[in-house]
Parts: C-alpha cells; sequence; structure tokens
C-alpha cells in the first residue's frame, strides 16, 4: 500500500541537535492524528522534546521567531550603526545568552541567512544594501563556522573568550 497524504508531515531539528533537542513537527490539513502521535513519540524515543504545530508555519515556530530576531541585528550593521560584535555584546550582556545573532548567523551559515533575507527583503530598497554587504561576505568565502570566518573567526569565537563582555 502507497502512504497517501494522511501520512505526510515534516519533522524539523534546530541546529546543535546534541544541545538544543526540539523536534519540530508539522502537518497539514490532511494528515493524520496518527501520523502526528507517531512522529512525537519517535521524537521522544530519541530524546528530543516535540514541538506539535497546530497548522502550517512556513519557519515552524523556532525560525518564525529567530528570523526577524537576526533581520534586525543584520539592518543594525549593515546600515552602520553598530558593528557586529556590539549588538551580539549588547544582547549577551542584556539577556545573558551564550552567543548573539551573529555568532547564530555564523552557525546556521552566511549562504542561508543570505537565501532567507533575499527571499524576505529582496525587493526592500532599504534592506538592499544589507544583502549587497552579506553577499560581499559570501563571495570572499566568509561563510561563518563552514570557513572558519565568517563575522567571527573559528573554531575560538571572539564570543567565546572570557573578556568580550568586559
Amino acid at each position: 500500500m502507497r502512504p497517501g497524504p494522511a501520512q505526510f508531515a515534516n519533522l524539523h531539528f534546530a541546529n546543535s541537535i546534541w544541545q538544543h533537542n526540539t523536534a519540530e513537527i508539522m502537518g497539514h490539513a490532511g494528515t493524520s492524528v496518527d501520523t502526528i502521535h507517531q512522529l512525537t513519540e519517535f521524537a521522544k524515543s530519541i530524546q528530543m522534546v516535540p514541538i506539535v504545530l497546530k497548522k502550517e508555519q512556513p519557519g515552524y515556530v523556532l525560525n518564525t521567531m529567530l528570523t526577524p530576531f537576526l533581520e534586525n541585528a543584520a539592518y543594525l550593521w549593515g546600515a552602520g550603526i553598530v558593528d557586529a560584535p556590539t549588538v551580539d555584546q549588547t544582547w549577551m550582556i542584556g539577556t545573558g545568552a551564550p552567543e548573539g545573532p551573529f555568532g547564530i548567523i555564523d552557525k546556521v551559515g552566511l549562504r542561508t541567512f543570505y537565501s532567507i533575507e533575499s527571499q524576505r527583503k529582496g525587493n526592500d530598497p532599504e534592506y538592499q544594501p544589507i544583502l549587497e554587504q552579506l553577499k560581499a561576505m559570501i563571495d570572499r568565502d566568509a561563510l561563518g563556522v563552514e570557513t572558519g570566518h565568517g563575522f567571527y573567526d573559528y573554531p575560538d569565537p571572539a564570543y567565546e573568550r572570557p573578556d568580550f563582555l568586559v
């Protein structure tokens, strides 16, 4: 028997799943309750915390919240308001977070971030200079953790050093 629409759903993991063990489960209008239940139990069986969406949402839960956060950080940097380390320092001091938005962008990867931003903000003339600066970084192979250089140098990024928040 071939699977039908009732057996289709999405299972999305966050970056660094060994630390951030969420599994976002998203069905569609025709996904069966049993399929969602099976995915929920599977997520639990691999020590993930299941996050079940009640309806379809591009970006799921985590990325729906994360994208505007990273976008606003990129705006502050790309518009020349403040440099990337200052944005990260502000966020880390203000919230106690272990990294700021540019550390996150480096982990996600600049190509991925650029692709998302091009789709979201590609027609916004105010955002074009930011996209151009991101593209220039990509063209220089400054892709983030993947290449060892992005907004920070890896494997020892400045934001992980004890003196970064001083």
